[in-house]
């Protein structure tokens, strides 16, 4: 059994307090309840993972003074606020300040726990994101490489591997996987770590340019050539040197860098000068240069000497359970970059994260991610940042709360891969109550199952 949400009940009307407490007890709530919101207080903090239900009228903390205190402790935590008729225009205020949903007396309780499961399906959503986020910078202090699937535990202790033997590392992997976040760990984990890190996109330089980044050049050595340069090998010398789209490299360039792997030496244009290099070399390319008809113009015997270790990248869509940490990372680092609020993600949202395949990788994530910080992405089924389009707002309330909850239901049987049984635990509803649902929206359950039997 899934453990019950809490709710904070707040009432100074005793009979009120025991009616409601066990209204909601019976929908499935583990409730405690308070006279003052005095005795709430003492035992609410930043981690309450459930919801606060107060009444308004209230001596010395009313109902609004309340909010007003659990806005500074943590302005995510949802509060429901009841309220007389009299009470509507303070209510009102309260909700544009912030607060979840007010109810007036007499209600259904019905109404009531509609709202709560409501609120409390937002606040499961504002703390996963939060512990997401904190995840992800922990990872980012150690390990950049950000992920815990099985594909990327054994990544990352390859890496330890082979960070401190000093062989050369062929990287594979499609556009935007991380190949130089690889390139720059076998760095920093290994004795060269105290040396430069040189990196050089080969596919970014023409012809002409990249023989001089590469080797260096003397003053005088071709036309343009008006001091001496050092190149990017020389420079890399005691460090790492990263080739980035090595299958990019013309071909007069490919011969000398094989003499340099080779020989550990190398040889500026406009001099007979020899100099010893000492280097790691780490290339990474997009295409499989062990296969003839991917590899097309580089030469074989450099692939060869290359690949003395090969460490392939895992595409984002081979591991899906990595997405929401990596968006975590990227949100949070979007936020403090573009000096925005992160908004939890929605169930709609979530849905987008793991079933699209992300051609462009932990790059496509990135990019998605600041958009969707700055207000300017959308999933098809998702509503604006406002939480709600100007369709949906025209719609009836009792149709809104149908598509909220159908949404609910759609993101619970999501993450419960289908199973009835967990699904139902979740909602804290009763089974009947649950396949009626399902009717009345039009959802249907095996399309959230793998294969799973219901249960």
């Amino acid at each position: 059994m899934s453990e019950a949400i809490p709710v904070f009940l707040i009432d100074d009307d005793k009979d009120l307090l025991k009616a409601t407490k066990q209204t909601l007890e019976l929908a499935g709530f583990s409730v405690s309840t308070f006279s003052a919101a005095t005795e709430a207080l003492k035992d609410l903090n930043a981690e309450f993972s459930g919801v606060v239900v107060s009444d308004i009228r209230m001596p010395h903390i009313d109902g609004l003074q309340l909010f007003d205190r659990i806005r500074r402790l943590d302005e995510d935590l949802p509060v429901i606020l009841i309220t007389g008729h009299g009470d509507i225009p303070m209510a009102v205020k309260a909700i544009q300040d912030g607060a979840y949903d007010f109810i007036t007396k007499p209600f259904a309780a019905d109404r009531l726990v509609q709202s709560v499961h409501r609120a409390a399906e937002k606040r499961r959503l504002v703390l996963d994101n939060r512990s997401l986020r904190e995840a992800a910078e922990q990872a980012q202090g150690d390990l950049p490489l950000i992920g815990q699937t099985p594909a990327i535990e054994r990544l990352r202790a390859t890496l330890r591997q082979i960070a401190d033997t000093d062989v050369d590392v062929l990287v594979t992997g499609e556009t935007g996987s991380g190949k130089e976040v690889v390139a720059s760990l076998l760095h920093r984990w290994s004795r060269r770590s105290k040396g430069n890190f040189v990196a050089l996109n080969c596919g970014a330089l023409p012809e002409t340019v990249i023989e001089s980044e590469l080797f260096g050049h003397e003053a005088g050595a071709f036309t343009g050539a008006q001091k001496k340069r050092i190149g990017r090998i020389e420079h890399a010398s005691g460090g790492t040197l990263f080739l980035d789209e090595i299958e990019s490299m013309p071909a007069s360039a490919q011969v000398q860098m094989l003499r340099v792997l080779e020989m550990r030496e190398v040889t500026p244009l406009g001099t007979n000068e020899v100099r010893p290099v000492d280097l790691r070399v780490v290339a990474a390319a997009k295409v499989d240069l062990g296969d003839p008809r991917e590899r097309g113009d580089f030469r074989e015997d450099l692939y060869y000497r290359l690949n003395v270790v090969t460490i392939s990248i895992p595409p984002l869509r081979d591991r899906r359970d990595d997405i929401p940490l990596l968006f975590a990372h990227f949100t949070e680092r979007a936020a403090s970059r573009f000096k925005r609020p992160v908004a939890a993600p929605s169930p709609e949202l979530l849905r987008h994260l793991k079933s699209h395949n992300w051609p462009g990788n932990v790059r496509e994530l990135s990019h998605f991610a600041e958009r969707f910080v700055l207000g300017l992405e959308a999933t098809p089924a998702e509503t604006p940042q406002n939480g709600m389009g100007d369709k949906e707002a025209s719609l009836p309330l009792p149709a809104r709360v149908d598509r909220y909850e159908a949404d609910i239901i759609r993101e619970t049987l999501t993450r419960n891969d289908g199973d009835v049984r967990r699904t139902i635990e979740t909602l804290g509803i009763p089974r009947k109550t649950f396949y009626d649902k399902l009717q009345r929206h039009g959802i249907e359950r095996a399309a959230f199952s793998s294969s799973k039997p219901e249960n």
